[in-house]
């Protein structure tokens, strides 16, 4: 009995601590357990009298009951073991139950979070379908608006093509008439020549002259009719620049000469006395070019600072500062018909057409080859350049269409220079030689060349005499040669400079003939 107390007494120190969910199961196995131990003391209680009373008449049956006392005790172990596997097991399923429950708010936890992005991505999805809607809307009204865009330029295009053939047709009339005009100034000019030489061969062209001071005049019209002598002797020799002069001109009214050089200033000069009349600076460059307006009120020169100026001769101020080129400009004209046009052509590749009274550039023509001298035809209908390819092109003013050209020189032109007639047109290039064309045709009139006549730079400047029956044109020996057109022959070598004869001009009275050197000296010549 002792030996069955002793497990009871072990099992009843045990004592095990569980969450709530599980003391209902612990407390069924324990109320279990001590109905087993109940159970057991009450048979002890009840054996234990009649085991008494009988051990000792039975004393032979001892071995049984005790054989049955040790089954009955191995039976108690067996269920102590039952017991503890019951135990275990509980422990392993309170463990597992424990694990389910930490597993089940895991689970929990990631629906809740799932579903919290389910709501984010179905919040992100109302907020682009409402912005897939409403650029939907706009790409429809961004739709609408280009078809009614393209209607309208094929509508545009339509008028485009309307209008062009309109233009084609006007040009084509206006280039007849333009022919028929150029017939008849053609027979014009042939009559006026038949005229002349009727005149000379009766001697009546004496009685039709008024000579003044040297000077012949036509009695009627404008324009100065001149016939001028080659110069022989130097009757001026000015200082006019430092660092060099490379462009001089006769104004078209009283005789004043009017030049620019690498000193920034263009000065006016009275040839009678060889007296500086007045000065216009504002020029930001080199002058490489000048002009005078046919009214002479305006003076443009060309410069080395990519721009032209223009100033008013009678105040001296400046009135416009052209831009638009992007290198230096070598070359300017005005037109012989209209004071308001005014071409130039410049080292980027382009010749700029510019109205004068608006101060701002009307056309630009675009050729491969730089421009190193240009003028306009007497007409004012076309432009004459002279190029680095050594080419002479012919340009129409009105549609910038390039007409006609002609190599005029193996080598790059220098030089233009037009005829006072219209007629003829004489150019200079590096190869030197001094080529007379005839505008019409481009055929050459006549080729004039020296054997020390050396062209000094890419601008040096040639000229016609004013009954252009001379050319003048200087040299890089310090040298002014002068050609008879109709001989095509040297008549005069003048010889005063001591450096390159940059620039030529011959006064539009017929005298002096002015030149300009390297290193700024102004020569008159008489």
């Amino acid at each position: 009995m002792n030996d069955c107390s002793g497990p009871l007494q072990f099992d009843h120190h045990v004592s095990i601590i569980f969450p709530s969910e599980d003391e209902i199961a612990m407390d069924a196995i324990k109320h279990a357990l001590k109905a087993l131990r109940k159970r057991h003391v009450l048979e002890e209680g009840a054996h234990s009298p009649a085991f008494i009373a009988l051990s000792r008449p039975l004393v032979a049956q001892g071995s049984e009951w005790k054989e049955k006392a040790e089954n009955l005790e191995v039976e108690l172990q067996q269920c102590y073991k039952a017991q503890s596997r019951l135990s275990e097991q509980l422990v392993v399923e309170v463990a597992e139950s424990r694990a389910s429950k930490a597993l089940a708010q895991e689970k929990e936890a990631l629906i809740s979070e799932l579903q919290n992005e389910l709501t984010e991505t179905r919040d992100k999805c109302t907020h682009l379908t409402a912005l897939l809607e409403e650029k939907t809307e706009a790409l429809e009204l961004v739709m609408s608006e280009h078809e009614a865009i393209k209607a309208e330029l094929e509508e545009m295009t339509l008028r485009a093509k309307n209008a062009e053939a309109e233009n084609r047709i006007l040009i084509d009339r206006w280039m007849l008439q333009k022919m028929q005009d150029a017939e008849r100034l053609n027979e014009a000019n042939a009559l006026y020549e038949d005229m002349l030489d009727r005149l000379r061969a009766s001697g009546l062209e004496q009685l039709a002259r008024q000579q003044v001071d040297g000077v012949v005049r036509r009695s009627q019209g404008a324009e100065f009719y001149m016939e001028s002598s080659f110069p022989t002797v130097s009757k001026h020799k000015i200082p006019a620049h430092e660092g060099g002069c490379a462009a001089i001109f006769f104004d078209y009214s009283s005789g004043k000469l009017v030049s620019g050089g690498q000193d920034r200033t263009i000065k006016m000069w009275d040839t009678n006395t060889g007296s500086l009349s007045r000065s216009l600076f504002g020029c930001l460059g080199s002058v490489l070019d000048l002009t005078i307006t046919h009214d002479n009120k305006s003076i443009i020169a060309a410069s080395s600072s990519n721009n032209l100026y223009v100033w008013d001769v009678n105040s001296g101020r400046m009135n416009h500062t052209l831009t638009g080129h992007t290198d230096k400009v070598c070359a300017v004209d005005v037109s012989k018909v209209s004071s308001r046009l005014v071409v130039s052509a410049a080292y980027d590749r382009t010749i700029k057409i510019w109205d004068l009274f608006k101060g701002y550039c009307t056309n630009t023509l675009i050729f491969h080859s730089n421009c190193n001298a240009l003028c306009f035809s007497m007409d004012g209908q076309t432009i004459c350049s002279g190029h680095v390819d050594g080419n002479l092109r012919l340009w129409d003013i009105q549609t910038g269409k390039l007409l006609s050209e002609v190599a005029a020189h193996s080598m790059a032109v220098t030089s233009i220079s037009p005829s006072r007639n219209g007629n003829m047109i004489l150019t200079s290039g590096r190869d030197n030689l001094h080529n007379l064309f005839d505008i019409r045709s481009l055929e050459v009139c006549g080729t004039l060349k020296a054997s020390g006549n050396r062209v000094a730079s890419n601008w040096s400047r040639s000229c016609l005499s004013p009954d252009d029956s001379y050319v003048a044109a200087g040299s890089a020996d310090g040298s002014v040669y002068i050609w008879s057109v109709s001989k095509s022959s040297i008549v005069s070598t003048l010889k005063e400079h001591n450096t390159s004869v940059l620039c030529c001009s011959w006064s539009g009275l017929g005298k002096p003939l002015a030149s300009s050197d390297k290193s700024g000296i102004i020569c008159t010549w008489t």
